[in-house]
């Protein structure tokens, strides 16, 4: 069987800089995801609708921000996590293979922020895959609790013998995360890291796609000044071979 791609990508919801020098960036990132030829975007921070920005901006879509950055042929499946003064945000998965199956779980560990997960079941080449799209909370305490969810989630969701991926934005600037996913048989990324953040200056990788039951065999992230354009994280890229084990 042939290897597939998988991106993640916090957008930042479409939106770049502050005050005035606020720039829309939805149109520049939908070339972007088509570049990745991925077949499979995984991406966070992703507007389902804002009505101050649609006023504000011009060129603001007419449709939630995952339909606007599907490419031609993929299917969008979009889910909100938080739901603010003028519209709502969440997480959102495009696929080029066929979606068996959608679902999705509250992950808010705290009234301050607005977390949840993404799970959608995808066939690829005639096999069932799992991926779970993520973003962790910005307090260590609560990405314990979260990873701890998310772990239960999975073995009541997910069936041990079938691939399942977790991709996101995992906000962990340490190894905690990685250390769990590694002890529930989640693997991360092959080689060094790849700083995704701050995408102007990557210092540290926030975003992972964690795999069980396929093999990550090559990652990279983009590089580039219009990559630090668009928004605060740069993409994660990950190519995965089915693990014949």
């Amino acid at each position: 069987m042939k290897n597939f791609k998988v991106a993640t990508y916090n957008i930042h919801k479409g939106v770049q800089g502050l005050g005035p020098a606020r720039r829309l960036e939805i149109h520049n990132l939908g070339h972007a995801v088509e570049q990745f030829d991925a077949d499979i975007v995984c991406l966070q921070e992703v507007r389902a609708f804002n009505r101050l920005h649609a006023r504000r901006f011009l060129h603001w879509p007419d449709v939630g921000q995952a339909e606007f950055l599907a490419p031609e042929g993929y299917t969008a499946i979009y889910q909100t996590n938080a739901i603010t003064r003028h519209g709502e945000h969440g997480n959102a998965l495009l696929s080029r293979w066929p979606v068996v199956d959608h679902s999705h779980e509250n992950m808010s560990d705290h009234r301050f922020e607005q977390r949840g997960l993404l799970h959608v079941t995808l066939q690829i080449e005639a096999r069932d895959v799992h991926v779970i799209v993520v973003h962790l909370g910005l307090l260590p305490a609560s990405r314990v609790r979260q990873v701890k969810q998310l772990q239960r989630y999975i073995a009541r969701e997910v069936p041990a013998n079938v691939p399942v991926l977790v991709a996101g934005d995992f906000n962990d600037w340490g190894n905690t995360v990685k250390r769990m996913m590694a002890e529930f048989g989640f693997q991360g990324q092959v080689g060094a890291a790849a700083p995704t953040y701050p995408s102007r200056l990557p210092l540290v990788q926030l975003d992972h796609v964690y795999s069980r039951g396929v093999l990550a065999v090559k990652s990279f992230t983009p590089q580039g000044a219009i990559w630090s354009r668009m928004s605060d994280h740069l993409p994660l890229l990950v190519e995965f071979a089915w693990d014949k084990a």
